[in-house]
């Protein structure tokens, strides 16, 4: 019986994470050691760089925190050992590549392993666990992702992290990473503005026209069957057709590769979410208070204006987020056509069979969608207790 009781009194997510950590420290590489950029290098485990002082913290630490994700019930504890495991690991990698590295080498690259991505991401879920536990208010959410952020840039600013491979790959394209990156930043928002400008519009008409809905609706979803790498492809011989034959075309831009048919695919591929949660937020507004509106003289326009948007408006910005993360990770493929964004790097470093270039690109894709993903979240629910 009691070791029933023992058994359930661990935390159930912290028995997964734990047994994912161990499993990583003890089977994954941490680090490769590697000649050069497309060398296989030599893996080293954590276990075997036990002797250095910044591994034996990160070790105690790991420990302290599989001890307090299993059986700490006390979410803002949790929460401050694991933020002090993930500062040791960050700590750890650069010390270790930093210390790997030969004397005076411009070509050896030290890579994460398997191994520490998934501690990353283990002690990542633990600190997300712990503030969800705490219950944050929205905009607290957002302060917690700032101060994450901030140490983070914090790292890379202090050239902690100058030996690991990806930032001697972010040295060597600087300036074109600078450039790739406002280049996805813009195709993202800039197709996301133009689906809200088409899309609210047309969730609006076709929630005033029943029959006109359906037609709409399955139209859009037929266009999220295509593949994306398909879309561009089709949209690319009429656009190349009206750049040669129109030059007032050509001289804005549009052409068969490039931005215009990157741009033209996200927003078609952003156009469902935003209609199909337009009509099901002005749907979800109560009958009887268009009514009461109506019985007081408010017009249509009035009605929707004042009434229906504001009271709909959460379920849209659902949509929204939706359509930004989704647009951030599908403008990596627009490179694949001459669209720019972080995409070239990863398409470059599979060419080149180069993964530390690849990681280059996709990193910030991802950290661009997740904290894109996290803003809206808080000022969606901000809206949602404001409005209760």
């Amino acid at each position: 019986m009691e070791e029933t009781s023992a058994v359930r009194r661990l935390d159930r997510l912290g028995v997964v994470l734990v047994a994912g950590g161990i499993a990583a420290t003890a089977l994954m590489p941490f680090i490769y050691v590697k000649a050069n950029r497309i060398a296989a290098g030599k893996p080293m485990l954590l276990t075997q760089l036990l002797p250095q002082p910044s591994v034996i913290i990160l070790t105690v630490l790991l420990v302290l925190s599989a001890f307090a994700t299993l059986f700490l019930r006390n979410a803002l504890a949790r929460l401050v050992i694991a933020t002090l495991c993930l500062v040791a690991l960050i700590v750890a990698i650069g010390l270790v590549s930093a210390a790997a590295t030969p004397p005076g080498s411009t070509v050896a690259r030290m890579t994460p392993g398997g191994g520490f991505w998934v501690l990353f991401a283990v002690i990542g879920l633990v600190i997300s666990d712990a503030l969800v536990k705490i219950r944050l208010a929205p905009w607290m959410r957002v302060a917690a992702l700032a101060a994450y952020t901030a140490l983070l840039f914090l790292s890379l600013s202090s050239g902690l992290l100058d030996s690991l491979s990806i930032m001697k790959e972010f040295s060597t394209r600087a300036p074109q990473f600078e450039t790739e990156a406002i280049s996805h930043l813009l195709l993202a928002f800039g197709s996301l503005a133009i689906a809200i400008i088409l899309g609210l519009p047309l969730g609006i008409l076709c929630f005033w026209v029943p029959k006109l809905r359906a037609i709409v609706l399955q139209g859009l979803s037929l266009i999220q069957t295509i593949p994306s790498l398909a879309l561009f492809g089709l949209l690319m011989l009429p656009l190349g057709y009206l750049a040669t034959h129109v030059p007032l075309a050509a001289a804005i831009g549009i052409r068969g590769i490039g931005t215009a048919p990157a741009l033209i695919a996200l927003v078609l591929y952003s156009l469902l979410p935003i209609v199909a949660n337009t009509v099901v937020g002005l749907e979800g507004v109560d009958p009887s208070v268009r009514d009461a509106a109506a019985g007081m003289g408010l017009t249509r326009l009035q009605i929707l204006t004042g009434i229906d948007m504001p009271l709909a408006f959460p379920v849209i910005l659902t949509g929204i987020r939706i359509v930004l993360v989704q647009a951030i990770g599908m403008v990596t493929i627009a490179a694949l056509i001459g669209g720019g964004g972080f995409g070239i790097f990863i398409f470059q470093g599979l060419g080149q069979t180069a993964m530390d270039l690849v990681l280059l690109g996709a990193v910030p894709t991802v950290f661009f969608a997740f904290s894109s993903a996290v803003i809206l979240d808080a000022v969606i629910d901000s809206i949602r207790g404001s409005a209760a």
